[in-house]
């Protein structure tokens, strides 16, 4: 019989989707000591991507709760909501929030991300999504009709414009990039939603940033002023680090783990948006800002805690975006130097050299879960190859 470590005490710092998978993913593993989900927010953990979505349209809070106050009580897990840690001693392996402090054996940081404030004058007027709270205020200001500018055009910046639009407001997006969601898709596939959003009606302004924001609305990099009643800022993100960084671990735009999603304190990791960690395609650092690595994060740790697994994080990234009746589903990591081939109207493949690195696809659920499979394959289709199927999927 294998003897698997004791993790003893297991704190969770962040109550996010991450964070309550981690807690869940350490009972379903077998881990039977302590569990504390310190969250900073009132309330029961919920899910952020239909902020921007559903909640937007239906108003209806309680579809967003992830797990009921009966589940923490029937796991035994602590929840403490509303509460604050300050900072992390390292030596006595122990978390301070205010006057308490709390023990650990083993620390996990799920601290997420905040909306990035840029030096823009007046930025301060503009509202964020990030939030309930936040979610809740537009909701409202959306009851009435209104004149809606965007800062961003990026997933967040879209999926609100989609909404405001459908409910019959006047938008305006406002990029300093030349294209939409120019960070993360193929300019092929930025050109479609370009489009998609010509057509709704929503009034884009690209390559054109904002120099102010006013209490009548927004001054642009060229001079233009667009009249806003609404104003949104969704400009980015940066990852919430300081926890980490007063606690003396490293961190390069997010806190830096190894494969086993570790910092080089062997008791404390770091998940979701808030970690750096080795591409298992690559090597090479990155962030993402996902739901779902954040919980395929917690999963690899919660087994590492549990059994001591000496695998590395090995997961194929996806995301996705709703925007008006459009889903876009990308399975994969590309950069921005990747090549990119169109296949059809709703499909980009983007390759580095002769690698597939990710797959776009609109509204095709079927190409986008093969993508994820064959990515995941030791053996992943090489460039050469797709070209002789001409780049069909399906045939492998």
């Amino acid at each position: 019989m294998t003897n698997t470590p004791d993790p003893g005490r297991v704190v969770i710092v962040g109550a996010g989707q991450g964070g309550l998978q981690a807690a869940i993913s350490l009972r379903q593993e077998g881990h039977t000591g302590p569990i504390t989900l310190i969250g900073d927010e009132p309330g029961l953990p919920y899910q952020r991507p239909p902020l921007s979505k559903a909640y937007l349209k239906t108003g209806v809070a309680d579809q967003l709760t992830l797990r009921p106050e009966s589940f923490f009580e029937k796991k035994d897990i602590t929840l403490r909501p509303g509460l604050r840690v300050d900072r992390i001693d390292r030596e006595n392996r122990q978390v301070v929030a205010g006057f308490e402090v709390l023990d650990y054996d083993q620390l996990i940081l799920a601290t997420g991300t905040r909306n990035l404030r840029p030096p823009i004058p007046g930025v301060e007027r503009a509202l964020g999504l990030r939030t309930l709270p936040d979610a809740r205020a537009l909701r409202d200001a959306l009851d009435t009709p209104q004149r809606v500018a965007v800062i961003g055009g990026g997933f967040i910046g879209l999926e609100f414009a989609a909404v405001a639009r459908a409910l019959g407001h006047t938008v305006h997006v406002a990029e300093a990039a030349p294209r939409l969601i120019s960070r993360v898709i193929s300019p092929e596939m930025s050109a479609r939603f370009r489009c998609l959003h010509d057509s709704l009606g929503t009034v884009l302004h690209l390559g054109n940033g904002v120099s102010d924001v006013s209490g009548g609305g927004l001054v642009l990099s060229d001079g233009t002023e667009l009249a806003a009643d609404l104003i949104l800022l969704a400009a980015g993100v940066r990852p919430n680090t300081e926890l980490a960084e007063a606690a003396g671990l490293m961190v390069d735009n997010g806190i830096v783990v190894d494969t086993r999603l570790r910092t080089e304190d062997p008791h404390i990791y770091a998940l979701g948006d808030c970690a750096v960690f080795p591409d298992p395609a690559t090597g090479r650092p990155v962030r993402l800002e996902s739901v779902q690595a954040a919980t395929d994060h917690a999963r690899a740790i919660a087994k590492t805690i549990v059994h001591d697994a000496a695998d590395p994080y090995a997961a194929v990234p996806w995301f996705w975006s709703d925007q008006a009746d459009w889903k876009l589903q990308i399975a994969g990591l590309a950069t921005a130097s990747d090549d990119s081939v169109p296949v059809g109207e709703d499909t980009v493949l983007r390759f580095a050299g002769n690698r597939l690195t990710a797959v776009e696809c609109i509204n095709n659920a079927k190409i986008h879960m093969k993508a994820r499979r064959l990515l995941a394959q030791p053996d992943v289709p090489t460039r050469d190859m797709l070209a002789r199927e001409t780049y069909d999927l399906t045939s492998f």
